[in-house]
């Protein structure tokens, strides 16, 4: 297969998944998480069921659908550092990053303020946000104690990692459910980050 078909494959990979969670959002804004079934996602997106559990595992996954790219950002951040960058520095860089890309992605969507107000009143929606959020905080725990190994044990580096996700996903979440607007929320993370780390501004942080 060629690199030009392979490309335009995964493009179209793409386009499928992220009408997958466009019509996802609106059925779910419209009828209520519950009342909405694959098959009506599936129908609203233009593709069959069988295509639906191709891209996500199951309809709540539609509302996580940039989780893991955020995660991989993270790592990412962690893998890049350089010979003189401080763990705080990394750690910080890494938050950063995720932030950006939920600005990017699920707060400029309206994404995270419907999963937000869903999450209340779904019991398995609040399990899944759990279930990411210790997902997350395990693996890069694990990358900074590997990155950093003579710093920061496994204990030490899971509470870096815990106090600075879990501030900033709490500030997310009260942000939201107080109705703000995606820009007060995006600055209520990066408050919550500031919080835990001490202020400071990286030349990754996008403006605004």
């Amino acid at each position: 297969m060629t690199t030009e078909s392979t490309g335009l494959r995964e493009r179209k990979k793409q386009r499928t998944r992220q009408a997958l969670v466009e019509a996802a959002v609106r059925l779910f804004a419209e009828k209520g998480y519950e009342a909405v079934t694959v098959a009506e996602i599936a129908e609203a997106a233009d593709v069959s069921t069988r295509t639906f559990f191709l891209h996500f595992p199951a309809k709540e996954d539609v509302l996580f659908a940039n989780a893991d790219v955020r995660i991989d950002l993270a790592l990412k951040a962690v893998a890049e550092r350089g010979s003189t960058n401080r763990l705080a520095d990394v750690l910080v860089r890494a938050m950063e990053r995720m932030i950006a890309d939920t600005w990017e992605s699920d707060l400029t969507s309206g994404l995270a303020a419907l999963r937000a107000r869903l999450a209340g009143s779904a019991p398995v929606l609040q399990a899944r946000l759990l279930q990411r959020y210790m997902a997350a905080q395990t693996e890069l725990a694990r990358a900074l104690h590997q990155a950093y190994p003579a710093e920061v044990d496994e204990v030490a580096a899971a509470a870096l990692v815990g106090a600075a996700i879990g501030a900033v996903s709490a500030a997310t979440m009260a942000s939201l459910q107080r109705g703000d607007s995606p820009e007060a929320v995006r600055d209520a993370m990066r408050q919550a980050m500031d919080l835990v780390t001490g202020p400071r501004r990286l030349a990754s942080r996008p403006p605004g």
